[in-house]
């Protein structure tokens, strides 16, 4: 089995990726907090995800993965109680959304997507032992962690816990980066139609960094072989998990190997929901955005290095699509016409080895994406002196379908050409069905016009159509 290596963000160091069992390796990716659409900065965070997925499986892993879905915590009781809602009646629809964003994105589906509510009973006995470690205190209703009484505090964001003042809390779910304080593990219900649980430990309702603790151990357990998120949860989220899980379980490992993925910007500043600089899958798709290159630009940096999203950055991943899908389209009309190809090939096949070479370092998509458009390259230049042979060829497919089972934005279905004049039918069908607000039948007509990689632009002469 190849040798691969992380950056671990406990040690700061890359280090050889060793799971306890290869052929089921455990990995925790905290997922969407589901009150809204998920943006293109969450978005990116769950695509490292599947890029992680993918290269494990071609690495001979064979993963066993976890993505939570927090369905409660201050936001969505906020939202849910605006709006008269329950809890589930509030979140259903947003988790649906979730869903059909990764099914959109190319997303392999994970083994699990637990939810928080689910894992109440595990919250309330992870409490139960930090409680009799000593670890917990209670203050008006609610139980908090005593941060100081954990020795390895800080291990994982390196933060300075010496000035802290003891006893100082926080109640709600999220707050400041460096600001140090023993945090909420069981919250009284404050308000009239707060959700609350009658447990052991009490009336109320879990702290959101529970609530990964509890799930992890649900799923698995005990601990896992690796736990990803975005950098920003390193802390307090991350150094709070385990605090609770290594703090109530002292004698198991938690998480061996810390994945960070870096912040997505937008014109330099990071994009939140909160800065109101966000964009949604719909809001790109609406103005016309091919899945595939959203995709593409999503995955195309490394996952440890910021990636500022621009309209122009989105037109530069079309052109790399294009690239390599024009090239993968000229290896299938190859293909289709059998005895046409030069007999004699001076053509080279990569080793597909060589490619997850780069992948093995870190996840090294930047390398990787070097050797596609090398390949590429070379295959356009065989194809036009006719130096490739039909085996040649039939192995340079079989070599592009091993890269799209990293990338996941290649289609190997030879698309018959469409007919300006059939072209120019659907796009009026669609301005009629808008006219007389059949709203779903333009919208089906726009994506179909959007699969044949038809743009539309408006123009001073009017609505015009042109090929991508």
């Amino acid at each position: 089995m190849k040798e691969v290596r992380f950056h671990n963000s406990l040690t700061g160091n890359k280090e050889i990726f060793s799971p306890e069992f290869p052929d089921k390796v455990r990995v925790y990716s905290c997922g969407p907090t589901v009150y809204n659409f998920a943006h293109l900065g969450n978005l990116r965070a769950f695509l490292f995800v599947d890029l992680l997925r993918r290269s494990l499986i071609a690495f001979g892993y064979k993963p066993d993965m976890t993505m939570n879905i927090t369905d409660i915590d201050d936001k969505i009781i906020r939202e849910s109680i605006a709006s008269g809602k329950t809890i589930q009646e509030f979140t259903a629809p947003w988790v649906k959304a979730f869903q059909e964003d990764l099914e959109s994105l190319n997303i392999q589906k994970l083994e699990h997507y637990p939810k928080a509510t689910d894992s109440i009973p595990s919250m309330v006995e992870i409490v139960k032992h930090l409680q009799s470690r000593d670890l917990v205190y209670e203050k008006d209703g609610s139980l908090y962690y005593s941060i100081s009484k954990f020795k390895d505090y800080g291990k994982l964001s390196k933060i300075d816990v010496s000035g802290m003042k003891s006893g100082t809390r926080y109640d709600t779910d999220e707050y400041e980066k460096d600001d140090v304080r023993d945090f909420v593990l069981w919250k009284f219900p404050k308000q009239e139609g707060e959700p609350s649980w009658e447990t052991e430990i009490g009336s109320g309702r879990p702290g959101w960094h529970l609530e990964c603790s509890a799930m992890i151990r649900d799923v698995y357990g005990s601990g896992v072989d690796i736990h990803t998120g975005g950098v920003d949860l390193t802390f307090p989220h991350h150094e709070n998990e385990i605090a609770q899980s290594e703090g109530a379980y002292p004698n198991e490992n938690f998480v061996k190997y810390w994945l960070h993925s870096e912040h997505l910007l937008v014109n330099g500043e990071k994009m939140a929901k909160s800065k109101g600089n966000f964009f949604t899958l719909r809001d790109l798709t609406k103005e016309g955005a091919d899945l595939r290159h959203i995709r593409f630009l999503l995955i195309a940096a490394h996952y440890r290095s910021k990636l500022n999203f621009t309209k122009d950055r989105l037109e530069e991943a079309e052109q790399s699509v294009s690239r390599i899908q024009n090239c993968v389209n000229r290896l299938l009309e190859a293909d289709s016409k059998s005895g046409s190809a030069s007999i004699n090939s001076n053509i080279q096949i990569p080793e597909w080895d060589e490619f997850l070479d780069s992948l093995a370092d870190d996840l090294n998509i930047s390398k990787f994406l070097a050797s596609v458009f090398e390949t590429v390259k070379e295959t356009n230049q065989a194809l036009d002196q006719g130096s490739i042979s039909e085996e040649g060829i039939s192995k340079r497919l079989e070599l592009f379908r091993k890269i799209d089972s990293i990338l996941g934005i290649l289609s190997f279905e030879l698309k018959e050409e469409v007919l300006d004049s059939e072209i120019d039918e659907m796009v009026r069908q669609r301005q009629e069905a808008r006219q007389n607000k059949n709203f779903a039948e333009a919208d089906r007509l726009r994506d179909k016009l959007n699969e044949l990689g038809i743009i539309l632009e408006d123009t001073k002469e009017g609505l015009r159509w042109k090929r991508k």
